[in-house]
């Protein structure tokens, strides 16, 4: 399999580009539209056609390159079924799979973050988005976000997991790269928690700032980035 994790500096944003094979059908998970360059140059140089580019939910800190790889590939563009965004030309729902040639990702509805947020499963690795940060998780104050449903979303399926599945994010502050269900179940620290109700109070306790662009960015990526892309 061909994986590249790449990095966004502005917002702290971690793209995936899978592939089964050279000369193959090609994903990218939670693009950035500044970044649209490097993408198209990077899968001409591995040798993969991008068939599918795919959101884990609508971000608030960066605008998505779903609609400009859409216009200079061609390829399908992807979210959930309760994502608000109109623009994409394939929605999915839990129990459905994003599929790559032979590469068959599993789709988890992982609300919390907020309501349209989903993870994607391969065998040994999984795809969190905001759902499950590496020691941490995504913030629940916007967007619909629910600390219950992402209590939920992290002890009734990511956690149930099994331990050595890799944990890629979609994004990361602190130099992170990668990380596993069983060192979040340990080390994480707002998994440490007695119940349901004691991480709610530990979400709802928290104060942060909005991000910088959450403004500009929910309503461009509600149309793919194609508005603030024009």
């Amino acid at each position: 399999m061909i994986f590249r994790q790449l990095y966004d500096h502005t917002s702290s944003t971690y793209t995936y580009l899978l592939a089964e094979r050279t000369g193959g059908e090609a994903l990218l998970i939670d693009p950035v539209l500044e970044n649209t360059g490097q993408y198209i140059q990077l899968l001409d140089q591995l040798d993969v056609r991008l068939v599918l580019a795919a959101d884990t939910h609508i971000h608030a800190d960066h605008v998505t390159a779903l609609g400009s790889l859409r216009s200079r590939t061609d390829c399908a563009t992807a979210m959930g079924e309760k994502t608000g965004a109109e623009c994409v030309s394939v929605r999915f729902n839990e129990g459905e799979k994003l599929c790559v040639d032979n590469l068959h990702l599993d789709i988890l509805y992982t609300p919390g973050h907020t309501d349209d947020s989903y993870s994607f499963v391969l065998p040994d690795r999984v795809f969190t988005g905001d759902t499950l940060l590496i020691r941490g998780t995504g913030r629940t104050d916007f967007q619909n976000g629910d600390p219950a449903a992402q209590y939920d979303s992290l002890f009734d399926k990511l956690l149930r997991l099994p331990e050595e599945t890799l944990v890629y994010p979609a994004h990361d502050y602190n130099g992170m790269t990668v990380s596993t269900i069983g060192e979040e179940r340990q080390h994480n620290p707002r998994l440490q928690v007695s119940g349901k109700q004691a991480y709610i109070d530990q979400m709802n306790a928290l104060v942060l700032d909005d991000p910088r662009l959450i403004d500009i960015a929910v309503p461009a990526n509600r149309s793919c980035g194609l508005k603030h892309a024009a």
